[in-house]
């Protein structure tokens, strides 16, 4: 548990939005909102994140479908949807958390995350990463033109 609790301690000390462990050493820290730092993670790091204890603002279901993807062994989490908890348990890994809502909205607090929508049905997670990969990836496209 030295990693997540590094992990969790980088996190605050940093005001970041994700921080990864492994092994007593940062793999990856982002403050970029949303799950992309994840996704950047997982691309860059791949079967690095194996094992590894991964801190985050907030996960709901897309995200922990992406570390149990990754093969994370432990999530902290500031905020946690009842989802991302089902899921993280579903999945055996350990997790952490401050504060528990139902569910995580989006940016303008009107409705479900994307993300959470697109993945509300999925439980395999190596599908729920292709899907949550090409849709972040046409939201960025989109974004840019």
């Amino acid at each position: 548990m030295l990693d997540l609790t590094l992990a969790k301690l980088r996190l605050k000390e940093k005001n970041l939005t994700l921080s990864i462990v492994k092994g007593g050493k940062v793999l990856f820290e982002t403050q970029s909102h949303g799950i992309i730092g994840l996704l950047q993670a997982i691309e860059k790091l791949g079967e690095k994140l194996v094992e590894s204890s991964v801190a985050d603002k907030i996960v709901g279901r897309a995200a922990a479908l992406l570390c149990a993807y990754s093969g994370v062994a432990s999530v902290f989490a500031v905020t946690i949807s009842e989802e991302g908890r089902k899921v993280l348990e579903d999945n055996h890994v350990f997790y952490e958390f401050e504060n528990r809502v139902s569910n995580i909205l989006n940016y303008k607090r009107t409705d479900l995350c994307p993300f959470e929508k697109l993945t509300a049905a999925l439980a395999n997670t190596k599908e729920a990463y292709e899907k949550i990969k090409s849709f972040a990836g046409s939201a960025r496209t989109s974004r840019a033109s």
